[in-house]
């Protein structure tokens, strides 16, 4: 890392951002796996509970531009700390909400915490890696970030399924605060230039709107979210229901198919000096419309299969995406991820929610047919807009 490190610090710094990016990513999924038990809990239909997951990813995507120039402007590290730390309050006061309504409303203010760390992170790493080092560097962070919707989903099921729903928020609402501690002692700050003002930083930060190849970062972002996050989202009612009849546990012990995308965003950062990004966001898309299509089989082994390949396409492109809007923005990169995080959950709002009602109208082909319709979007992106 830069500013002269030893090599000992910069990795120490490297693993307390990627333990904090882990908690933060868990936190967005907690509910996921546990949606049947709130319909049940709460008396309300799909779309009604998966509100725990889209109103989390709405208000990242409608904050997310703020974070960047905040970053911009007052410092990286301060700005993912002070986040990180506020971020543990309303994640175990979730365990107390007495009502659906709280529940929302504590997880839209977790919404608006999380991308302190989400939109600032990759920002933070163009400013201690350049060049070849990058793509690796992001592709970690991206493997912490799968990682942490991985513990989000399985760990939030498998604590849930012995204790209760409320349980899991006292769990990660722990972790949270252990992250941003973990960043505020061990988290080199990012080298600065001259002071930049809110006002300008969000003046570059919308010019990047301009740029044709950028749009295409955002877009593809946004796209690819859409439809893996619709598959998860809905997944366990799919596999609730005949003729698979799963239980909570066993749903969530089926998220375990993250670990492909953790593998997936470290080999694919370093993949991308040789192949070209561009390549490989294509080549991830349609590994994730082979993988969304092969779930349509109603087999239980071929749908975990066709799971593991939709988090290989999924991370072939999010381990590639990130890096190529912050190599291609020339000035305000933390606008620039910014504005890409913004685009990502923007995407993952809309996933989580108009795909319910596909379920609802179609079943599962449904959810698949809205899916794929978001896919062939990223990757008209790509051919249009990005080169």
């Amino acid at each position: 890392m830069a500013g002269g490190l030893s090599p000992d610090a910069g990795r120490r710094g490297l693993a307390a951002l990627f333990f904090a990016t882990v908690t933060v990513f868990a936190d967005i999924y907690i509910t996921q796996p546990i949606l049947p038990l709130l319909s049940r809990e709460f008396g309300v239909p799909a779309p009604t509970a998966a509100l725990t997951i889209s109103v989390v990813v709405l208000m990242i995507a409608l904050v997310s531009n703020a974070w960047g120039p905040l970053g911009d402007s007052f410092g990286r590290k301060p700005v993912m700390v002070w986040s990180c730390a506020l971020l543990a309050l309303p994640t175990l006061l979730c365990a107390g909400a007495p009502t659906l309504s709280a529940l929302i409303f504590l997880r839209a203010l977790q919404g608006i915490l999380l991308p302190g760390v989400t939109a600032v992170a990759v920002a933070y790493l163009g400013d201690q890696f350049a060049g070849p080092k990058l793509g690796p560097a992001v592709g970690g962070w991206v493997g912490a970030s799968v990682t942490g919707g991985l513990m989000g989903r399985v760990v939030s099921g498998w604590i849930a399924s012995h204790l209760s729903w409320r349980a899991p928020f006292l769990v990660f609402g722990a972790l949270t605060l252990a992250g941003a501690l973990a960043m505020a002692h061990l988290l080199p700050p990012s080298p600065r230039g001259g002071p930049v003002s809110i006002g300008l930083a969000f003046r570059e930060m919308v010019s990047h709107l301009r740029d044709r190849r950028l749009v295409g970062g955002f877009l593809i972002g946004g796209s690819v979210f859409f439809g893996f996050i619709g598959i998860f989202t809905y997944l366990p009612y799919y596999l609730a229901a005949a003729p698979f009849g799963l239980s909570t546990a066993s749903i969530s012990a089926i998220y375990l198919v993250y670990g492909a995308g953790v593998l997936t965003s470290v080999v694919v950062g370093r993949m991308s000096g040789r192949f070209g990004r561009r390549a490989l966001m294509a080549v991830g898309f349609l590994i994730a419309a082979g993988a969304a299509t092969l779930s349509l089989v109603r087999s239980l082994p071929v749908v975990i299969v066709s799971l593991v390949v939709l988090c290989v396409g999924m991370f072939f492109v999010q381990g590639t995406a990130p890096a190529f809007v912050n190599t291609t923005a020339r000035e305000a990169k933390g606008g620039a991820g910014a504005l890409y995080t913004t685009f990502y959950y923007l995407g993952a709002t809309f996933g989580s929610v108009l795909p319910g009602y596909a379920w609802q109208a179609f079943g599962w082909p449904g959810v698949v047919a809205a899916c794929l319709g978001a896919f062939a979007v990223g990757v008209l992106a790509d051919l249009a807009l990005c080169a």
